[in-house]
């Protein structure tokens, strides 16, 4: 049975992102109030993007991906700017940056001292050969 993961642009500028067997009649619901609490409240909506899909589940495991986006990330899909999706899907809080500087510091001073032992050891066993 096909189903459709779309997202729809409320009167608040919010989006919504739902699945759906029957996408016309699923509109037709929302904009009737009949939606989800989310539309019922913003009215009226309109449908701004959707997927199609061979089967519900996977529509309806694509509604749940999408929802975990943020704002930029969908306007990018609503957009048919696939392109941006990657870059605006990492974390930019400053919390995650001081991590990952400290996790690319501490890489390079492991690796830095795995190339030293690994050039004593190689000094070590030369220098056991000429004695």
């Amino acid at each position: 049975m096909k189903g459709y993961m779309y997202i729809l642009k409320c009167a608040d500028g919010s989006y919504y992102t739902g699945s759906t067997i029957d996408l016309e009649r699923r509109i037709e619901q929302h904009q009737n109030g009949e939606g989800a609490n989310h539309t019922k409240k913003r009215l009226p909506v309109r449908l701004v993007y959707f997927e199609e899909f061979n089967r519900i589940d996977e529509a309806f495991y694509r509604e749940k991906q999408v929802q975990g986006w943020n704002r930029a990330k969908k306007e990018a899909l609503i957009s048919c700017h696939p392109e941006l999706l990657k870059g605006l899907a990492t974390c930019k809080n400053e919390t995650h940056y001081n991590n990952a500087a400290f996790d690319s510091a501490q890489a390079a001073k492991t690796a830095q001292a795995a190339k030293k032992r690994s050039l004593s050891g190689a000094e070590t066993s030369n220098n056991e050969e000429l004695i």
